[in-house]
């Protein structure tokens, strides 16, 4: 299952018979994060139910869950989390369909102006949104596109304290089409945009694969990131000597430039998932 299948599903997976497998006690599960605050994408481990998954999380030193739909912004909370990246709605079609193309804007305003006064008050800083598929659009009538819209929004969101995040996908792999598959072209947008509650979703995945020299745009882009995703490269799975990234020098890169927002696991475990969550934790705890 990749997000696209479990946007689509969301919800589904703690009443699957497989997440039973998955319930164990979270006691024996005991660490720090360091100087970063550390999160987990809810969809890889969607077989562990929520309460589980959530119970486990915290005992960890995780601050927060992230990718959760507004039904479950209030409920992490119980367990001493937040949400660190909200989904503004569940709909086919969330990824391809984004701000570079201006027929969409009235949906997409819609919906994150529906959403960001709920994200605030159940103190969710981050709600994403993407700059959809290239579908024969030039980067330069992407970019204005992406900032006419994003300007009728970012009013609301200094308003609230919400800040939206526009993920950076690749396009060789996993999202074929995708505009925003670049740094660079993120940067166009929020640079222009100029508020402090749009910025990028930076998926160090996706970037890898499209153009590598994660730590030196970590630390030149500093200013225009909000949120980090890990995953490891090739693959998506764990952040392990099986993959091509030093995860715990990209960390240290990270918190050395004083970001005080979220990094957010979204790998998809090949063994036992809270194990693997664990070690993720344990490499990126700088």
């Amino acid at each position: 299952m990749d997000r696209r299948q479990a946007l689509a599903a969301l919800g589904a997976a703690a009443l699957s018979p497989q997440a039973k497998a998955w319930a164990r006690p979270s006691a024996a599960l005991t660490g720090s994060v360091g100087r970063l605050k550390q999160s987990v994408s809810r969809w890889p481990f969607g077989a562990i139910p929520f309460p589980d998954f959530c119970r486990a999380a915290a005992a960890m030193g995780l601050a927060a869950i992230d990718l959760l739909g507004q039904d479950a912004w209030e409920k992490v909370r119980e367990y001493g989390l937040v949400c660190s990246m909200g989904y503004p709605a569940e709909r086919r079609g969330f990824i391809d369909d984004g701000f570079n193309d201006p027929a969409l804007h009235p949906m997409l305003l819609r919906e994150l102006e529906e959403t960001i006064p709920l994200a605030a008050r159940a103190g969710a800083p981050n709600l994403i949104a993407m700059f959809g598929n290239r579908r024969g659009r030039s980067d330069a009538d992407a970019i204005a596109n992406c900032v006419a819209g994003l300007n009728r929004i970012k009013a609301l969101a200094e308003e609230h304290g919400v800040t939206i995040c526009l993920e950076l996908l690749n396009s060789k792999v996993d999202h074929a089409d995708y505009q925003g598959d670049r740094t660079a072209f993120g940067v166009a947008v929020v640079q222009t945009v100029a508020s402090p509650r749009v910025k990028l979703l930076y998926d160090i995945y996706h970037m890898q694969i499209m153009e590598g020299d994660v730590i030196r745009t970590i630390r030149d882009q500093k200013n225009w990131i909000a949120h980090f995703h890990t995953g490891g490269v090739p693959g998506r799975h764990e952040l392990d000597d099986t993959q091509e990234l030093n995860w715990r020098a990209i960390a240290t890169a990270i918190a050395d430039t004083g970001f005080t927002g979220y990094v957010a696991h979204e790998f998809v475990p090949t063994r036992d998932p809270l194990a693997s969550l664990r070690e993720a934790v344990a490499v990126c705890t700088v």
